[in-house]
């Protein structure tokens, strides 16, 4: 056993009157570590959750601002979705996916026909669980179209960790210890504009980045495209409108209209990642309405339902998907399409059409980039502040405001799981996540109905764990 497991397991059973350690023993000796709860040091335990907060089961406060990777962006304990969980539990709680029921109907036609309103294409949807499910049921689309499985990824992409969405994320740990089953993407830089892979600077490049992309098109000794019959060896790009795991990096308003018409040229299909920042997060429906573009594909997920079923699916153009090229049996899963899932689905989409979401949701994220606007002033370790809608970024760095800093970040994310800080009058905790391409920039997705005095707690709670952090430094 290495010495740093050790350590780790010494810290999990130092304490038998805490109400945790029984289980926290249990969990040490008999659950898998693979998956990513021993990221963090100090493992907690919750019991409940309401609103915008998590209790853990000594009864103290966590004010949650990643809120399950987007996957909640309705709020824990949402009555109304929760109502129509319970309802189809007493309904039609189980079905093979092989015969219909009218929630699946519904739901699909409410996302098709959003889609053809905001984008003046028909399409269709098939149903899957998890995300990766569905960026793998995407890649069948887009290999059954193209004939060709070489794609183009971002660097700092995600797409899930199954073989073939690790094949297609830009991070090599994935990979690492697993091989290769599939065709790797060729990586292209993300327009980063803080952090230029090229040293330019964002109002003055002329989206030198994108002109770079081009350039793999002018010879066919880049290994791209054939010139005489203009044919290219990539069959799509893979692209998320707004980096996830990344580090919600928000590009220039510009590039995504000009990569689609470059795509376009050369016959490549644009498959846009909505898993988590779809329904809402940036303040439309789905992220890449802001960039005035239309996907050929679409993959969706998380919020779908709430956290409340792993439900996913995708979205792609009739030619694509239609019944005459991608006919029954294509693709399928036992649970894809389960009444649970599509039930709470459905609510969701009931739910956003009665709402207002496209005001409230850039509102709140304005209040919110505002006050942390404000602690980059105060703050020269805060090197970089930015956000769309409820999909915002705080990027930790050393005290000259760009060295990025792993550290700092860490330690604030432990002080907020420790649930010992004190804003707001009582003993509190804070959830965060972290992200970036150097791991250090907290990627803030609060509930949308978060309240302005949820954001002050927040940006308090936040304050004090930096302001430790910073002592401990």
């Amino acid at each position: 056993m290495s010495q740093k497991l050790a350590n780790k397991k010494s810290k999990v059973n130092n304490n038998p009157h805490d109400a945790s350690s029984e289980l926290l023993a249990l969990e040490s000796k008999y659950c898998s570590w693979g998956d990513t709860v021993h990221y963090a040091e100090k493992l907690n335990i919750f019991e409940s959750a309401e609103g915008s907060f998590l209790y853990d089961n000594n009864g103290v406060e966590f004010l949650d601002l990643q809120m399950w990777y987007s996957a909640v962006n309705f709020g824990y304990k949402n009555k109304r979705l929760n109502n129509a969980l319970k309802k189809q539990i007493d309904t039609l709680p189980q079905l093979a996916c092989q015969y219909l029921h009218k929630e699946k109907i519904l739901l699909a036609a409410k996302i098709a026909r959003r889609n053809e309103m905001a984008f003046e294409e028909k399409g269709r949807v098939h149903f899957n669980v998890g995300g990766s499910s569905a960026l793998e049921d995407s890649l069948k689309l887009v290999r059954n179209h193209s004939g060709r499985s070489l794609v183009f990824a971002f660097m700092g992409g995600y797409h899930g960790r199954t073989l073939a969405a690790s094949a297609i994320t830009s991070s090599f740990r994935y990979r690492e210890h697993f091989g290769h089953f599939g065709d790797r993407a060729h990586f292209v830089p993300f327009p980063y504009c803080f952090r230029c892979p090229y040293d330019k600077k964002k109002d003055f490049c002329d989206l030198y980045c994108l002109k770079q992309f081009e350039r793999l098109f002018e010879t066919e000794y880049y290994s791209i495209v054939n010139k005489k019959s203009n044919r290219c060896e990539f069959s799509a790009f893979y692209i998320e409108a707004v980096q996830g795991t990344g580090g919600y990096i928000v590009p220039p308003q510009d590039y995504f209209s000009n990569l689609k018409e470059i795509l376009d040229k050369y016959g490549i299909l644009f498959v846009d990642d909505e898993i988590q920042m779809g329904f809402f997060r940036t303040g439309k429906l789905w992220a890449i309405e802001h960039f005035n573009v239309t996907p050929d594909i679409m993959v969706f997920g998380k919020a779908l339902t709430n956290g409340l079923n792993p439900i996913s699916g995708i979205w792609a153009k009739e030619k694509l998907i239609s019944p005459d090229v991608f006919p029954p049996g294509s693709t399928h899963s036992t649970f894809s399409s389960n009444p649970l899932g599509t039930a709470v689905g459905l609510e969701v989409m009931k739910l956003i059409e009665d709402s207002n979401f496209a005001v409230e949701v850039p509102k709140k994220g304005q209040y919110f980039l505002s006050r942390l606007k404000k602690l980059q002033k105060k703050y020269p370790q805060i090197g970089d502040v930015d956000g769309l809608g409820l999909a915002l970024r705080v990027e930790m760095c050393e005290k000259d405001g760009y060295t990025p800093s792993k550290e700092l970040a860490d330690k604030i994310v432990e002080l907020g799981l420790n649930g010992n800080l004190s804003a707001g009058g009582k003993k509190r905790g804070l959830i965060l996540d972290i992200g970036g391409y150097y791991k250090n920039v907290f990627t803030m997705a609060p509930s949308f109905y978060i309240t302005e005095e949820e954001i002050d707690l927040g940006i308090d709670l936040f304050e004090e764990a930096l302001s430790k952090a910073l002592k401990k430094s």
